[in-house]
């Protein structure tokens, strides 16, 4: 299959941030913690989460390198439908908006559905719709589903009947060095419209419940494990537990998405020699990793039921704490739970053979 392999460093920069390119990666700087993105289908336009207090919705302008605040909250911003979001207390504050796992999804030519997991001011799974035209997208917020008590939500995926899949990490009384152990602590919760609340799905607790995609055929979704650092088949026709298993090689994945036809999951290496090889525990603490490890991009594929590597490169010192990946005009576009930053690779060229 075809590979990535890394570029050299590219010019184009955004132009009202000083940010340089370094070794591997062109940088969009000023985007906090974009810890998902996603890009708009047809568009040059790409939409990066802020997971921290006030960093919300960021629009990405892939032409000319730069991005802007997207929903501040105005009132052409808000249209709320209280009767499908009956649950939902008012429209998610601006000023606390921490925005993390991102989901899209066509409801119509030219409109799509937007679901953003919101840890600011509530936990809860905030809607938006989204419609190109114009100049640049525009973004309506529409309503919420308020996470069950004490659950907190980390990626959010949906299907076309409008049910709506999360993933939780930790559950109440377990931590993260409990799935770096490799010990259950998470689960995918469901919300079908009409109903009153998320309900947990049984045989889907996991170590670290992480990234969520569902199939286009809306038969399987995908579950990051990671403290497994694997991907989890499971398949709506045979519910009560996963299908299939498929390891990573040498990574932490974290999200998965579809994006230019491919099946991407993103993350860091898992033994790096720089931070002194694996992810320890320390006095019942997982490393929070802020060591710079070398970062994957896999491609989840199916037929051979396995990961293949579809980009890597080595730990830099502008760039950490790799969580998502976008393809958008031949740009893979990289998304960090931890820096102050979106990176950008172009590959200088191609090459055909086997995948790592």
């Amino acid at each position: 299959m075809i590979g990535l392999v890394l570029a050299a460093a590219l010019a184009g920069a955004t132009p009202d941030v000083a940010c340089g390119a370094d070794s591997e990666f062109a940088y969009v700087c000023g985007p906090e913690r974009p810890e998902d993105v996603l890009a708009l289908p047809g568009t040059p336009w790409l939409i990066a989460s802020g997971f921290a207090r006030g960093a919300g919705l960021k629009l990405v302008d892939t032409r000319g390198r730069s991005f802007r605040k997207w929903f501040t909250g105005t009132p052409d911003q808000i249209a709320p439908d209280r009767k499908r979001f009956a649950q939902c207390p008012g429209p998610v504050d601006p000023a606390l908006f921490n925005a993390r796992g991102l989901s899209l999804r066509e409801v119509a030519p030219g409109r799509w559905q937007l679901l953003v997991v919101n840890h600011g001011g509530r936990e809860s799974i905030e809607v938006f719709e989204v419609r190109a035209g114009g100049a640049e997208p525009s973004v309506t917020w529409r309503g919420c589903l308020p996470m069950p008590e004490g659950q907190v939500a980390n990626s959010v995926a949906s299907f076309a009947d409008g049910t709506v899949l999360v993933t939780v990490l930790t559950r109440p009384g377990t931590v993260i060095a409990d799935f770096v152990q490799g010990r259950t602590t998470g689960a995918v919760w469901q919300w079908a419209p009409g109903a009153s609340g998320f309900v947990q799905l049984p045989g889907t607790k996991l170590p670290g419940n992480n990234g969520l995609e569902v199939d286009p055929d809306d038969q399987r979704f995908y579950v990051v494990a990671f403290g497994w650092h694997a991907v989890m088949v499971f398949d709506r026709r045979q519910p009560g537990g996963p299908i299939e298993r498929i390891e990573a090689p040498d990574f932490m994945p974290d999200n998965i998405h579809w994006t230019g036809g491919r099946l991407l999951l993103a993350g860091m290496r898992y033994d790096e020699p720089a931070c002194g090889g694996l992810r320890k525990i320390v006095d019942g603490k997982a490393d929070p990793m802020l060591c710079h490890r070398g970062w994957v991009v896999g491609e989840l594929d199916l037929q051979n039921r396995r990961i293949a590597t579809f980009a890597y490169g080595r730990p830099q010192a502008s760039f950490n704490g790799l969580s998502s990946a976008a393809l958008l005009n031949d740009e893979l576009w990289l998304g960090s739970f931890q820096s102050d930053r979106l990176a950008v690779l172009r590959p200088a060229d191609r090459q055909d053979g086997p995948a790592q």
